[in-house]
């Protein structure tokens, strides 16, 4: 033996019986309360034994509608009636306050206000006002909590999404759906634990690049990282045995397969082997598992009238969400939908319209879907985009069209189910809808949030990686918003 190998068998016997007392008997342990502990269904992975929450939790699923490119707040969800007498005047400097402006706007010699040209009305118990675009939701609006006063510091859309998404605007971080499946585990061994969908929009104007490392596990496990299923074609790639292949020449190549990575991974240690060892079997039972859980035959007519035609159609945002729904049925914990084109630099008089009709009704379909399956309770659903709008016009300026430029200090999200209190509406912005005059909320404060509804304190559910206890809402402070909670 050499010294090079020598003094790797001492490092590893020193680390086991280190850190490895009770290893054996706590993962034992884990899977045998797995069902109790993690609401789960199924025994924990071998490989990985989630952390388990540290409190009850409210929330089992989350279904996250990402608009992405930031829809207008202030033509959707924060009405601002005294603009009307701003209109093509310039936003005062006093509101503004030197903010930093990206390239689409820094060389505009002046920044002319642009009040909303759609319609606003009260809507529930609870008041929220509602652009007309949005009927539908006006019907549920005591069933949701509108955060009128979300924050972030990033103004650009690749660092802004890769923020909300992952709590830091630095790519290569393990994204929310990823910290959730590390947590808690799956619900459905046949199954990925997370899922992700990108929606196909009717107006495709200008949409935004998304790339995969939005739902990469970072320095989680590769096991945590989101599965993306596409739109045409098989969901899954290779999905299908190849031609010729029977089913049990499959099992048979990936039992060999399994033993040859089981032979390295003893050999050298590497933990990503396991996870290919894991996903590779994955992939054999979600051959069977897959095609059922796409199969829309077995909706109702019914079914297809509350989600609207185009539910039909693979790829809307409105079948999205109806396989959200079907997901979340089979135990999926966390399906993430992608919704683009919400950047209206220009024409929002064409562009919004579409978008709202994309996922009005859709949305509502959710809810009340959940509602009546008695899946809303457990299911948390969170709707939103990375940043919002400006309220002056970037390039020209009617009082029938105006575009909006990007906008971090304040923007508008909703969230519905999951042990939020319906009917909440938390924040204030002042008139030009530019600054937050009451009750803010940084991304950091939402992630916090929507970890304690899954039973996370947001400080404890940390990974160790380069020598440190990273953990999704980062070193800075961030709050738990109580306000919103039931």
């Amino acid at each position: 033996m050499n010294e090079f190998e020598q003094f790797r068998l001492n490092v590893t016997r020193r680390h086991f019986f280190e850190q490895g007392r009770n290893l054996l008997g706590g993962a034992a342990l884990s899977s045998l309360l797995a069902r109790d502990l993690l609401g789960s269904t199924a025994p924990a992975a071998e490989g990985h034994v989630p952390q388990g929450p540290h409190f009850a939790p409210k929330a089992e699923h989350i279904i996250y509608l990402h608009m992405v490119g930031g829809p207008p707040q202030q033509d959707l969800f924060d009405y601002k009636p005294a603009m009307d007498e701003w209109y093509d005047k310039d936003l005062p400097e006093s509101v503004r306050m030197g903010q930093r402006l990206t390239t689409m706007t820094s060389g505009q010699a002046r920044f002319p206000i642009a009040p909303s040209m759609f319609k606003f009305q009260q809507h529930g118990e609870c008041g929220a006002w509602l652009c007309d675009l949005l009927p539908w939701k006006a019907k549920m609006a005591d069933q949701m909590v509108f955060i009128r006063s979300m924050h972030t510091e990033a103004i650009n859309h690749e660092p802004a999404i890769s923020f909300i998404q992952t709590g830091n605007q630095v790519p290569g971080r393990p994204c929310l759906g990823s910290w959730m499946s590390y947590g808690l585990g799956s619900l459905n061994d046949d199954l990925p634990t997370f899922v992700v969908l990108v929606a196909r929009s009717s107006n495709t104007e200008q949409v935004q690049a998304i790339s995969a490392r939005l739902w990469s596990s970072g320095f989680l496990p590769g096991e945590h990282a989101g599965v993306s299923f596409r739109s045409t074609g098989d969901p899954i790639l290779f999905l299908n045995d190849p031609p010729g292949v029977p089913r049990d020449v499959r099992r048979t190549t990936l039992d060999g397969l399994n033993r040859l990575n089981q032979m390295n991974f003893d050999a050298v240690g590497d933990p990503e082997i396991q996870t290919r060892i894991q996903q590779y079997e994955l992939a054999y039972r979600m051959q069977a598992s897959v095609p059922e859980l796409t199969d829309l035959n077995t909706e109702t007519e019914a079914t297809f009238n509350l989600y609207g035609e185009a539910a039909k159609d693979r790829g809307t945002f409105a079948n999205s969400v109806l396989m959200a729904r079907r997901m979340v049925e089979r135990g999926v914990r966390f399906v993430q939908i992608y919704h683009n084109n919400w950047d209206t630099h220009g024409n929002v008089a064409g562009r919004l319209p579409d978008q709202c009709r994309d996922v009005d009704q859709p949305c509502y379909a959710l809810v009340k879907d959940l509602e009546q399956r008695g899946l809303l309770d457990k299911t948390l659903i969170i709707w939103g985009g990375e940043f919002g709008r400006t309220i002056y016009s970037q390039g020209g300026l009617s009082k029938t069209n105006y575009g909006r430029d990007h906008h971090p200090r304040c923007f508008t999200m909703w969230l519905a189910g999951g042990g939020v209190k319906g009917g909440t509406i938390l924040g204030e912005t002042d008139d030009f809808s530019y600054n937050i005059v009451k009750d803010p909320v940084h991304i950091r404060d939402l992630h916090a949030t929507v970890l304690k509804q899954l039973g996370f304190d947001h400080e404890r559910l940390t990974y160790r990686v380069q020598g440190l206890d990273a953990r999704l809402t980062g070193v800075e402070p961030a709050r738990v918003v109580n306000e919103i909670l039931a």
